[in-house]
């Protein structure tokens, strides 16, 4: 004869299923956190995704300067960076004030002075300089803008480097207004480091806008024509850039000229065509993976303007002139190019600086 089971002395079913999931929540949030972290970790140090790990900031200020109603100047100043020692500098982060129209941030292994108080300076100048000892690091248009490289990419300074802020202001208001901005440097483990950065600027002095028209613009630049070697160039951010008359801007690499008469290229890929386009705060597309250029090929672009006033609008550095540019920042460096498509007596004509030379790089500096 069986006897039935004895209940167990103390024992509470319904408790124990309680406790059992407790046990069972304990532990799937351990292992959510667990997973969590080992993301992050390995972001942040094994994969090619994240940043490298930052472990110093060194800061620099341009101004404060008073700005009069309708007041517009471009000016400068020279400063070393606090760094005892050789750096890989990673990011860099810019805040500007409201009454400021762009910055450009260069390292400058050129001049040796500091020189704190903003002084006029001609615009561009290191930008165009045919000694490649001066070049942009990082442009800004945008009130507060941030740059990071993609990993093991930095920007190479050394100890007590010095570094050229050129600040270009406008106040449109009726009232005095500041113009400042801050530059903040953060360098990587240099150890993490393997290729330098540099930047590209592209754009074309060919513009006249009539008064209450639609104007487009729409050129190809062959970095070939210009001397200019791109093999192998990673190109990870891309900025565009007109002034206030500006609707959009639009860039894509081709094979070959997409608007050839003979043989033209054909297809052209997109990489940047911010929709829509801010002309005071444009945006910076960013690429990962980075884009290349199909060999032998270049850059296709457009600008697009309503000219609202009632006079012609030309090329210039003014915030009343218009401008058809964009800069990309790649790795590794082929160095620091200011690049113009042109037409001279109806020949259209590839050019950048430093590699055109003196003469024709003082000429482009003058149409600022």
């Amino acid at each position: 004869m069986t006897r039935p089971r004895a209940a167990a002395i103390g024992r509470d079913p319904a408790a124990e299923i309680r406790a059992y999931l407790v046990v069972l929540e304990v532990s799937m949030r351990l292992a959510a956190v667990t997973a969590i972290l080992a993301l992050v970790l390995g972001g942040c140090h094994a994969t090619g995704d994240a940043d490298d790990p930052l472990i110093a900031q060194y800061s620099l200020s341009w101004g404060p300067v008073t700005v009069q109603p309708g007041q517009e100047a471009t000016q400068c100043i020279w400063l070393r960076l606090g760094n005892d020692t050789e750096i890989s500098v990673h990011q860099l982060h810019n805040v500007l004030s409201t009454s400021s129209h762009h910055l450009i941030v260069y390292k400058d292994d050129m001049d040796a002075t500091e020189q704190t108080t903003p002084v006029p300076c001609q615009p561009f100048t290191g930008a165009l300089n045919p000694t490649g000892r001066i070049f942009p690091v990082m442009i800004t248009q945008k009130h507060d803008d941030e740059l990071t490289l993609p990993h093991h990419v930095a920007y190479t300074l050394a100890a007590h480097q010095m570094i050229k802020i050129e600040m270009h202001y406008l106040n449109p208001t009726d009232a005095a207004a500041e113009a400042s901005a801050t530059v903040d440097f953060s360098a990587a483990d240099p150890e993490a480091i393997r290729d330098e950065a540099n930047i590209l600027f592209i754009g074309t002095p060919d513009i006249v806008l009539q008064p209450n028209m639609m104007t487009e613009v729409h050129e190809y630049f062959d970095p070939g024509r210009a001397s200019l070697d791109l093999t192998g160039a990673r190109f990870f951010a891309i900025t565009g850039h007109t002034h206030r008359l500006g609707l959009s801007v639009e860039v894509g690499t081709a094979a070959g000229n997409p608007a050839a008469a003979v043989d033209p290229a054909g297809a052209v890929t997109q990489v940047y065509a911010p929709d829509p386009f801010v002309w005071s705060e444009p945006v910076t597309t960013m690429h990962q993976p980075e884009f290349t250029l199909p060999a032998g090929g270049g850059f296709d672009f457009a600008c697009r303007w309503y000219n609202s006033t009632s006079a012609v609008v030309r090329f210039g550095e003014s915030a009343n002139d218009e401008m058809c540019f964009f800069w990309a920042y790649y790795y590794p460096s082929h160095g620091s190019h200011v690049c113009a498509h042109a037409t001279f007596r109806g020949i259209g004509v590839d050019l950048c600086c430093p590699e055109a030379g003196a003469t024709l790089c003082d000429l482009i500096t003058s149409k600022f």
